[in-house]
């Protein structure tokens, strides 16, 4: 297990202030459009802020439970209360700060092995605890900030102009899918064993690839929802359809509970809209090959159709240049994509045994409590 390290606790520092500052942000965008007499945009933006909120609230609520099982009922009730008012992340950045502190600025020298075994639980307990705030930071990213860029690039698109806090929306939609993307990487690599250190190259050809992707898709999103909204929300719910099957067929094994499981299986189903995500820590390029020869032939299709239906927004200059911004981020998108795949992916992110079919079997259970929850929450 990697180390945590005084660059980290800083990282940590700045996670938990972007996200206030996004949840500023986004108040502050819905209260504009509310002033302005723009009710939908403004019940849309708060809408899709209380929904990844709950999400991110149970999931984080069931976390504190089957970590903390038979201890204090009161500590739970008092966990559930903060939750309840949508306070958990704050709770969670305040036992990782609390954990970050002792092993990112204490003193190495002089150790006995006492202190060496204490110092590797707090070290293990401060891994453990960004890595599930950065797991809810990922489920935040798909059902509210992808969302939210959605919606302020179409509003762009239908309107053709654009104020200033419009701007702020757009830029920290793309901070935050950023910053979530590659804080997810990097807490994968410390917490399983078997993960390669993430190098800066590495970093940079993950965090473009999908940016890169996930701005194409979201842009020719907005070109069918210009087209018809009708048709847009249809295809947005046919593709959900298809990723919770497919979460269905995997048999996933996220959660203890059965209800449990299926919401984390509907919440993986709303993510594999906008970007791949691998469930079962097994190789997967050919079910990522499918994808995004997927999603190339529909966002081609897209354009396609887009000149025979509506000649009158072809005349516009916003065409070409949406065009050209969604042909060449999908371009580059998988480029980066088979550039990392080929040369800056580990070879083996679990335990060689991990890519049989025993991993959902009994040693699998066995090996997936020594690594965490998060061998069971793998994206790549």
């Amino acid at each position: 297990m990697m180390k945590f390290t005084k660059q980290n606790f800083f990282v940590l520092v700045g996670g938990m202030i972007i996200y206030v500052v996004d949840i500023g942000v986004d108040f502050w965008v819905a209260s504009r459009y509310f002033c302005q007499g723009q009710y939908s945009w403004s019940i849309l933006v708060l809408c899709f802020r209380g929904f990844s909120s709950i999400i991110t609230q149970i999931f984080s609520y069931e976390w504190f439970k089957n970590d903390w099982e038979g201890t204090d009922t009161g500590k739970l009730k008092l966990i559930f209360l903060v939750h309840l008012f949508h306070c958990g992340i704050f709770i969670r950045y305040w036992f990782a700060l609390k954990y970050g502190c002792q092993v990112a600025f204490k003193q190495t020298s002089s150790r006995g092995a006492s202190d060496a075994d204490s110092s590797n639980f707090i070290q293990k307990q401060t891994i453990d605890a960004v890595t599930d705030i950065n797991m809810l930071r990922v489920f935040k990213t798909f059902l509210e900030t992808t969302p939210q860029l959605f919606l302020q690039i179409y509003i762009l698109m239908e309107h053709g102009k654009i104020h200033f806090y419009q701007y702020a929306a757009i830029i920290m939609s793309f901070f935050g899918i950023s910053l979530s993307m590659v804080d997810y990487q990097i807490s994968l690599r410390k917490s399983l064993p078997d993960k390669d250190e993430f190098h800066v190259l590495s970093k940079f050809m993950y965090l473009f690839y999908k940016l890169l992707t996930i701005t194409s898709w979201i842009l020719s999103i907005s070109l069918i929802t210009l087209l018809s909204v009708r048709i847009s929300v249809f295809l947005l719910i046919f593709l959900w359809i298809c990723g919770f099957s497919w979460t269905l067929k995997q048999h996933t094994t996220f959660c203890k509970s059965k209800k449990m499981e299926y919401l984390y299986r509907t919440v993986v189903g709303i993510i594999l809209i906008f970007s791949f995500f691998n469930i079962k820590g097994r190789r997967t390029k050919v079910w990522i090959s499918i994808y995004y020869a997927t999603h190339t032939i529909v966002t081609l299709g897209i354009l396609f159709v887009y000149m025979f239906w509506k000649p009158s927004f072809i005349k516009e200059i916003r065409f070409t240049i949406v065009s050209i911004l969604t042909i060449s981020s999908l371009v580059l998108g998988i480029i980066f994509l088979v550039v990392y795949y080929s040369h800056l992916h580990p070879t083996t992110y679990c335990r060689p045994q991990a890519y049989s079919d025993e991993v959902d079997g009994v040693a699998g259970q066995k090996e997936r409590v020594k690594t965490g929850r998060i061998q069971n929450f793998l994206m790549q």
